[in-house]
């Protein structure tokens, strides 16, 4: 097994399909996400001594068996800092590295002596690396447990810490099923509000299904967004130049992969709820929404997750993930916790080895504070 180190869209573009393929239906590893990603927040080929791709293509003779669609970015102090594509604002979550079933040790191992080995090479054309961040990891990511491990037992120095939990609800085999699991106050607004809204059609859900129909639903979830977190005073992810361009052009994509669900709900013939997920391996995931908020006496977002999630069921999807953050109303809707983790790594270099322990020490000392202010 060999490894290859790919620096350019034009050098992975003939790779599409296998990296489709390898990331097995999981819509933030793969290639319609993750190079729409690079084009809008890679800085391109005139900073490439700051950032540039880094992607691992590990071979088994002339098939592709397993990918790390890392980049790298270098800064003084960090030094070169190799991260997942798909970090950082636009919040992927479940990153990791791709790898054809049952070639797991392999290629972990193949990575690993690839990085062990560049972290030391005096070659000017060799992958020099003085830290590996991987987030968005869930916890049960085997591929990257056995990395870190073999990595770790080469010398290197491997971090591991909780990050911020994923939620995913496991969905029953009919909607009646699911209404019954739900508490008290939730079941019964459910109800009333299919009753009153729904069956009534006072409200009306409206689903994308031709590309020519979703740049309106696109225009009605950044208004929506931006304006119901205007009224709680932060800014929208939608304020971001790039993380709205990089929306705008990954959504049609998705939608002609068939891997996109973009909903709006109309009260009395005005848009007051959107919400799209992303749609693999019989999973949804909750990727972006926004409620009009001088409807919420109406419970719109209320509304629309409760008509999203039948149609999931009725679609005959196995689970619903409402992806990262603790907040309150999933395990209301019947979600669980999904640990995630954050790794920092660090080859055996001696100075990746300083720069490691600083940034160790200043955590801890950090954590001290915190559990000080907590006491």
């Amino acid at each position: 097994m060999r490894v290859r180190c790919l620096t350019t869209l034009k050098k992975l573009a003939p790779y599409a399909d296998d990296w489709e393929r390898l990331a097995e239906g999981m819509p933030f590893r793969s290639w319609t996400w993750l190079q729409h990603w690079w084009r809008h927040y890679g800085l391109g080929d005139n900073d490439a001594a700051r950032q540039r791709l880094a992607v691992l293509c590990v071979f088994d003779a002339r098939a592709l068996v397993g990918i790390a669609p890392w980049y790298y970015e270098y800064s003084a102090i960090r030094g070169r800092t190799l991260r997942p594509l798909g970090s950082g604002e636009v919040c992927s979550d479940y990153l990791g590295v791709l790898c054809q079933p049952g070639r797991e040790g392999a290629v972990a191992g193949t990575l690993a002596d690839y990085l062990v080995t560049n972290a030391q090479d005096d070659d000017p054309d060799a992958l020099h690396w003085d830290l590996l961040q991987l987030d968005g990891i869930d916890a049960e990511d085997h591929v990257i447990s056995l990395l870190t491990h073999c990595l770790a037992i080469s010398g290197c120095s491997v971090h591991r810490r909780a990050g911020m939990n994923c939620w995913r609800l496991e969905l029953p085999a009919d909607w009646d099923a699911y209404v019954a699991s739900l508490g008290k106050n939730l079941r019964r607004d459910a109800r009333r509000l299919e009753r009153d809204l729904l069956e009534t059609n006072r409200a009306v859900m409206h689903t994308v299904e031709r590309l020519d129909e979703l740049p309106r639903a696109m225009d009605v979830l950044v208004d929506l967004h931006q304006r119901r977190r205007k009224m709680l005073g932060e800014n929208g992810c939608f304020s971001s130049e790039r993380f709205l361009g990089f929306y705008r052009d990954v959504v049609p994509d998705l939608l002609r992969g068939g891997r996109l669900h973009f909903h709006w709900l109309e009260l009395d013939g005005k848009p007051v709820a959107a919400e799209f997920q992303l749609a693999g391996g019989g999973v949804l995931y909750a990727y972006q929404a926004g409620v009009d908020p001088k409807a919420m006496k109406h419970q719109p977002g209320k509304l629309l997750m409760l008509s999203v999630l039948r149609r999931a069921i009725d679609g005959g999807y196995r689970a619903f993930d409402f992806l990262r953050g603790d907040e309150p109303y999933k395990a209301r809707f019947g979600a669980r916790p999904r640990p995630s983790v954050e790794y920092r790594v660090a080859p055996s270099k001696t100075v990746a080895q300083i720069r490691h322990n600083l940034w160790l020490a200043g955590s801890n000392v950090k954590e001290w504070v915190k559990k000080g202010i907590r006491d």
